[in-house]
């Protein structure tokens, strides 16, 4: 034995100048470092990525399969993660609604609970989404009166136009004489497929 020491490695000397810098920042870093704070919380662009994936970014779809809503909540999911609150299943809540359940789902299970699509979450960030609205009740229309008479005496007003005896002899003078201006003939091409022609 030689009696030197070993030669300091090039870890320790990394983690001799992280703790000296972070003695330095006052704490600072270890903080950052230690992932403290909301550094890592799960983002919106991160939450519609996974409804991307989950649902086609349908935050409303429910189609049968067992999973409701943009991120495919399971009913037990949903009900025991507080989505009750909100609405009484997931495709039935709003966006912000369900992201706020998804950040307690992501709290409790951590992203394998959308195995295939939360790779990419981040972590979890107590949200509070508004209320549900209220369902409003909307009145009844009131009912529309039969119109159907006045439509009909409209039409037999019309009738008795187009067959006026006046009209008829004025297309009778008119055929008579043979000589039609220009703005007969344009009013009998206008009205000929209504005028009773003998």
């Amino acid at each position: 034995m030689s009696g030197r020491h070993r030669q300091p490695t090039t870890t320790g000397r990394t983690i001799a100048k992280f703790a000296l810098t972070s003695a330095v920042i006052g704490g600072g870093a270890t903080l950052a470092f230690a992932g403290g704070g909301n550094a890592g919380a799960a983002t919106d662009a991160e939450w519609d990525q996974v409804a991307s994936c989950e649902s086609g970014n349908n935050w409303a779809i429910n189609t049968g399969n067992g999973y409701q809503g943009g991120l495919q909540f399971s009913p037990s999911t949903w009900t025991g993660h507080g989505g009750g609150e909100f609405a009484p299943s997931a495709d039935q809540a709003t966006r912000e609604q369900q992201i706020a359940v998804a950040e307690r789902v992501l709290a409790s299970q951590g992203p394998g609970a959308w195995p295939t699509c939360g790779t990419g979450l981040s972590g979890a960030t107590p949200r509070n989404a508004p209320a549900a609205a209220p369902n409003l009740e909307v009145p009844a229309l009131p009912e529309l009166p039969d119109l159907s008479a006045q439509t009909d005496e409209i039409a037999n007003q019309l009738k008795a136009a187009i067959n006026d005896p006046a009209i008829h002899a004025l297309i009778d003078q008119a055929n008579a004489a043979g000589d039609l201006d220009a703005g007969q003939i344009a009013f009998f091409n206008q009205y000929k497929d209504i005028l009773p022609l003998p």
